[in-house]
């Protein structure tokens, strides 16, 4: 962890000297570069650039990650065995990740489990417990928000019980951030809004995990999803369309419209034809 919050403001600068006050260190390279971002705190003097850069990074930072585990049910004595994370940073993925597996301490995989992930109880019968890889895994992630598909019902809960049992610190519902939320706001067209259904839709291979899901395959496909959910712009509410569909209804030019109506009273003679003809038409 980086430590406290500094509040930051962003000014834009192009091709400007920036004035350094006489308080600030010497070492303090910001000034001698044309920097396209000032970072400057809200007492208006320039921060140490090291602190500033990191700071910026976590507000910039998100996490993606997945789970997989013995079952569904924590509740029931379920255990995470695999984690797997990838990490954006403004927008891009970057090389630095997570993973982990893990000892479920005498938890049984079931046969159909296993089928999914692939995951033996010989495999991991060396591999450490949750004990050891939890405070890595929380170290990682940091303060920064943390995207996980169908999380708010799944990965979140799970991992949070795995982290009280141990007694630590739990993901706050402030960091959390569930990907099939985000896609149901504002994709409408696939059939369903599961991972490999998102990924089809925007064209993402899925080729890695042809065999088996993993936590960190997983994680890789969800952050390329994440991203392009993130450049889709949020979906319509419906009264927005009602109400545009009607102004255009509204703004669109009426048959019969300009028709020269006449401005006159008619003729005696025409009033004695028409009651003629509709005499005729009634009877």
């Amino acid at each position: 962890n980086v430590g406290p919050r500094i509040p930051l403001k962003l000014e834009l600068v192009s091709n400007v000297n920036v004035e350094i006050e006489n308080n600030v260190e010497e070492n303090l390279d910001v000034y001698q570069e044309n920097y396209d971002i000032v970072l400057v705190d809200t007492a208006g003097r320039l921060q140490n650039k090291t602190n500033l850069m990191k700071e910026l990074e976590k507000m910039n930072r998100v996490i993606c990650f997945d789970i997989e585990t013995t079952g569904f049910d924590y509740m029931r004595g379920d255990r995470c065995i695999e984690i797997g994370a990838v990490e954006i940073i403004d927008g891009k993925i970057t090389e630095n990740s997570f993973h982990e597996y893990i000892n479920p301490e005498g938890k049984i995989i079931p046969p159909d489990t296993y089928m999914v992930h692939k995951i033996s109880n010989a495999f991991l019968e060396d591999k450490p417990t949750m004990g050891v890889i939890a405070p890595k895994f929380l170290e990682f992630i940091g303060d920064s928000k943390i995207v996980a598909h169908n999380g708010l019902d799944f990965d979140f809960p799970f991992i949070n019980h795995e982290l009280e049992m141990l007694k630590l610190p739990q993901i706050p519902r402030s960091q959390q951030l569930d990907s099939i939320v985000i896609a149901r706001n504002r994709v409408f067209g696939p059939k369903s809004y599961t991972l490999d259904a998102l990924a089809k839709w925007y064209g993402i291979s899925l080729t890695a995990r042809a065999d088996a899901h993993g936590a960190l395959i997983d994680s890789e496909i969800l952050a390329k999803v994440y991203l392009e959910l993130e450049n889709t712009a949020p979906a319509p509410d419906v009264s927005e369309i009602i109400a545009e569909q009607h102004a255009k209804m509204l703004a669109h030019p009426k048959i019969g419209a300009d028709f020269p109506y006449r401005k006159f009273e008619p003729r005696a003679e025409e009033l004695e034809n028409h009651e003629a003809f509709m005499a005729k038409i009634l009877k």
